[in-house]
């Protein structure tokens, strides 16, 4: 990256934006659309998306994948399944897991920076540090990002389904890490112990767990928490 002393790699659901329900809030949203009256709640989808997708298997490489309609054409089978679990006849849960790619990528549709997220990152830039975003994620994350006004900060963005890695697995932190020129200095800040902070700590850089439950090496409540350990310096 240029201009910048060091990079801060950020993981993005559940980091830097949330989208109320995932996953099943979406699929919730389209019956909601197209079936008013249905009766079915986000959570009576959860127990058919608990595992299907890239994400859950992320010792298993999937660079076959990388075309976005490859990508989504490979996930139509548990999207149809999660619409069969609650009730829908193959004909409509065909149809509405169809839909499922437009709604989940509209950056316009429920996703959301949390408040934190433009004034840490725009703190940290003025510092010099780079920002670049690697997540398990959908091939149309960068046009996420963009729409939600990160482009502008963020100079990088991967996604796990562009690469055929999903974190932790090692060859997704070399790619970022390559593309951003190895640089220097390098943290990397998400809300997945597993997935973000084993992820790159395996590979030797520092990393800060947020938002979520403490454990972690290195823990902060919010973005800001995590800015001031960055500025003290990995111990």
């Amino acid at each position: 990256m240029t201009g910048t002393d060091g990079v801060i790699v950020w993981d993005f659901d559940g980091t830097l934006a949330h989208r109320p329900g995932l996953w099943r809030g979406c699929l919730t949203e389209i019956l909601d659309a197209h079936r008013p009256g249905h009766g079915i709640r986000p959570d009576d989808l959860l127990p058919y998306l608990r595992r299907g997708f890239p994400w859950d298997s992320p010792d298993i490489a999937h660079p076959e994948l990388s075309d976005p309609d490859d990508w989504w054409e490979s996930l139509q089978p548990l999207l149809e399944s999660a619409y069969r679990g609650v009730g829908l006849d193959d004909r409509d849960a065909r149809r509405f897991a169809r839909l499922v790619r437009a709604l989940y990528t509209d950056p316009t549709c429920s996703w959301a920076l949390f408040p934190d997220t433009i004034p840490v990152l725009t703190g940290l830039a003025a510092r010099g540090w780079g920002h670049a975003i690697l997540s398990n994620h959908v091939p149309e994350l960068p046009t996420i990002v963009a729409g939600l006004g990160l482009d502008a900060l963020v100079e990088l963005t991967v996604t796990s389904a562009a690469i055929g890695y999903e974190k932790p697995n090692p060859a997704a932190f070399e790619h970022v890490l390559r593309e951003c020129g190895r640089p220097g200095r390098v943290w990397m800040i998400g809300d997945n112990p597993v997935a973000d902070i084993e992820g790159a700590e395996g590979l030797g850089i520092p990393a800060i767990l947020v938002r979520a439950g403490s454990g972690a090496k290195r823990w902060a409540r919010d973005l800001h928490g995590a800015a001031a350990i960055i500025e003290r310096g990995p111990r």
